[in-house]
């Protein structure tokens, strides 16, 4: 009886180890990126789980004809028999040069093998597969310059025309760093690029056009502006006890985290606010559609001018300077409420109060171009709405950071404060953008 319960405890064990030892369950294995065509150096991020023997071996190889490349090759040793005897994941990022592979132009697989460390299929462990079709191509797209922006200059806004010979996953201007995305004109393999610089930039090192096909592979052609310094304009704000009682307990309701006396609450929402409502704004301004809805100058409101665009401004309170900011649009004033209307067609993607901007329209004209109302006593439009040229969208005020009943008027382009003088003037619209287009 001892022996047999003996013998039916080892069958048990035996048939138990044999389960750990013998299991079926193929590896998992999880690509995080679609994989269709290689040309340039890539980044193919990839994991790999088996819970029960854990991983054993981890292969990338490329494949074409008879030829066969390792890319990746991770092999790990045994650590245990009756629990995972390897890592139960695994998340690689496979580098792939495809070039330094001697992959040739066409057809080609990517083939990735897991294996764990089962002793089922012949000892050998259950193996995942997973073969994918690329296409190997090392041919840049092939960009002309059709018109390129020939004079800019700090806080002015540049457009370049160009083709594509194949159509780009990405394309658009280079100017160092700073991308900006290009659009379709309408016309055969024809795009458009606006882009800008700060109302503070330096003469760019680099300007160019780039394209970029699935592939990864990058065509390009430079353009060389040349760069007109602008003179620096100043303006005084005198601050006073009176103007801090009225607007402090404005922006405490908004920002409640302001500590201190009036001054430095005013300093807080001068310095800290109108940075984050900045940022607030070029990201607002990145949510542009494909399409020109604007067409001719942008109307300017009738009033007189009150500030200019890129004034640089110094604070006195108390005989002493205690700021310097930047005024980064046009201020008009006119009648108090004065009626507020669209300075061109496009659609509404900010309605709301912000800040030192108190209550604000943003109005997307398409293709990175939008203009922005400020400043208002009331919104008269809504997040969404496409309104006409000339068409009543509010009525000027004093909220926010104003002294006084105006419009605090901006142009933007791609999120970046630009003058809008240039977009009040047709002469500048025919000279810079209608020409330019009609010679596509």
């Amino acid at each position: 009886m001892f022996f047999a319960a003996l013998l039916t405890a080892a069958l048990l064990a035996g048939g138990f180890a044999a389960f750990l030892l013998f299991e079926f369950e193929q590896p998992t294995l999880t690509l995080d990126k679609e994989v269709k065509y290689l040309g340039t150096t890539m980044q193919l991020p990839l994991q790999a789980a088996d819970s029960k023997s854990g991983i054993q071996e981890l292969n990338v190889s490329l494949q074409q004809g008879e030829s066969t490349v390792t890319v990746l090759e991770r092999h790990f040793p045994r650590k245990a028999w009756f629990k995972p005897a390897g890592p139960q994941l695994l998340n690689e990022k496979v580098l792939i040069d495809a070039q330094k592979a001697g992959i040739r132009q066409g057809a080609a697989q990517l083939v990735i093998t897991v294996r764990d460390f089962s002793l089922s299929g012949m000892l050998k462990g259950n193996e995942t597969v997973r073969r994918i079709p690329v296409i190997m191509d090392t041919v840049p797209p092939r960009v002309g310059l059709v018109h390129g922006q020939r004079v800019i200059k700090p806080g002015s806004t540049g457009l370049v025309v160009y083709t594509v010979g194949e159509m780009p996953t990405r394309q658009g201007v280079l100017i160092d760093s700073t991308f900006f995305p290009g659009y379709p004109t309408g016309k055969k393999d024809t795009y458009v690029a606006y882009f800008a610089l700060p109302w503070n930039a330096q003469p760019p090192s680099g300007t160019r056009v780039v394209a970029y096909d699935a592939a990864g592979n990058e065509g390009t052609v430079s353009f060389s502006p040349t760069f007109t310094a602008v003179p620096e304009r100043h303006d005084t704000i005198r601050l006073s006890d009176g103007f801090f009682k009225k607007k402090i307990p404005e922006f405490a309701q908004h920002y409640p985290q302001m500590q201190g006396s009036l001054l430095n609450q005013y300093l807080f929402v001068n310095n800290q606010v109108r940075k984050q409502n900045n940022q607030v704004i070029a990201r607002i301004c990145g949510q542009t559609d494909p399409v020109q809805y604007w067409s001719d100058r942008f109307l300017r409101m009738p009033g007189a001018g009150r500030a200019g665009f890129a004034d640089q401004r110094t604070y006195v309170y108390n005989g002493q300077a205690v700021d310097y900011q930047t005024h980064l649009g046009m201020d008009i004033a006119s009648v108090a409420k004065a009626e507020i209307r669209a300075a061109n067609r496009g659609k509404v993607i900010f309605a709301d109060y912000l800040g030192i901007y108190g209550n604000m329209i943003i109005i997307d004209h398409g293709q990175g171009v939008a203009s922005l109302y400020s400043h208002l006593s009331s919104i008269e439009t809504s997040v969404g709405a496409l309104v006409k040229k000339d068409q009543p969208i509010a009525h000027s005020g004093a909220t926010g950071m104003a002294g006084g009943d105006h419009l605090h008027f901006s142009m933007l382009i791609h999120g970046i404060f630009v003058n809008p003088l240039e977009w009040w003037d047709q002469r500048w619209i025919t000279i810079n953008i209608t020409s330019a287009l009609d010679e596509s």
